[in-house]
């Protein structure tokens, strides 16, 4: 794949002498959907605000489609669609005649047909004549991401796009991410959802106090750092983990009738064929067993801990 976007050692810092962002550097290729994850006030808004001329970086540059967001900003940014978390409308606009007028401000013609098509994608057809200050907050979320696309961009950044809306925006809105990632569209976008992320993205990013920790392919980032957690359903309740399993790190759960061992995916001796024979040993008798991988923001959490 091509980079379509190139973030080289980009640093903001605010009068105050705030820092929110660290020199961070990112190539993201086109086609591509990456999700940038990170607790509040870690420099995602910042980062976007900045690859989309919205903040002045203090250092570093950013390219899109090998355009300087400085030097050629209305190149890259005609390039870009932003949804931002922010509901920004004209509240006595109609929903088509918002949506029309954020494509003529990138010079591009009037295309109804293809104005039609977003609108009926993202269920807003049947709103298409009705005044924005009439809709509801899941619908004007909608508008916002129906004026981003409206001029056809190659990059649609998504700044926390289903926060507080309902599920089935967030069902049509994923369905639409996937079409315009078939259509060639690169997809970024921050959420606090993280089983989001962990379904729809190619790569993940971590960013933490302005610089970014970790960048890695999704299910490379969840093999790497997942954990996997052992329960035993046992045939008998245990008040406490007996002295003749100390070697494991053992936790009792559900009043004593289940056993649980964590342990890591890459590591080659887990422990698990020994702590079954142990437990054989010992008498200890269980009914049935369950691995479980851990999730995306089980590695996201230890992540952030780690940087702490």
């Amino acid at each position: 794949m091509s980079c379509i976007l190139s973030i080289d050692r980009l640093g903001k810092t605010y009068a105050s002498g705030f820092k929110a962002l660290g020199q961070v550097s990112l190539d993201i290729d086109k086609g591509e959907i990456f999700a940038l994850l990170g607790p509040n006030g870690a420099g995602k808004t910042t980062l976007i605000s900045i690859v989309c001329g919205i903040v002045t970086a203090t250092e570093g540059s950013v390219t899109v489609d090998g355009f300087d967001i400085n030097r050629d900003y209305r190149a890259t940014r005609a390039r870009i669609g932003l949804v931002p978390q922010e509901l920004t409308t004209d509240a006595f606009e109609t929903v088509w005649a918002t949506v029309s007028f954020s494509r003529g401000l990138f010079g591009c013609a009037p295309d109804p047909a293809y104005i039609e098509k977003v609108l009926r994608d993202l269920s807003l057809w049947e709103k298409r004549k009705s005044q924005l200050r009439t809709l509801s907050g899941g619908m004007k979320r909608r508008v916002m991401i129906a004026k981003a696309l409206s001029h056809q961009p190659d990059i649609l950044f998504l700044d926390e796009p289903t926060a507080g809306v309902d599920v089935a925006l967030r069902r049509d809105m994923w369905d639409l991410v996937r079409e315009l990632r078939e259509s060639g569209v690169t997809i970024i976008l921050t959420t606090h959802y993280i089983e989001e992320a962990e379904d729809m993205a190619d790569r993940i990013g971590v960013i933490n106090k302005g610089e970014l920790i970790v960048v890695e392919q999704t299910a490379a980032l969840m093999s790497k750092m997942g954990r996997k957690c052992l329960t035993l359903y046992l045939q008998e309740p245990m008040e406490s983990v007996p002295e003749g399993l100390s070697d494991w790190r053992l936790t009792l759960s559900a009043g004593g009738h289940e056993l649980e061992y964590t342990f890591d995916v890459n590591d080659e001796r887990t422990g698990v064929p020994s702590l079954l024979r142990r437990m054989s040993d010992l008498g200890i008798g269980f009914r049935d067993l369950h691995t479980r991988q851990s999730s995306l923001e089980e590695i996201f959490v230890s992540l952030v801990k780690e940087e702490r």
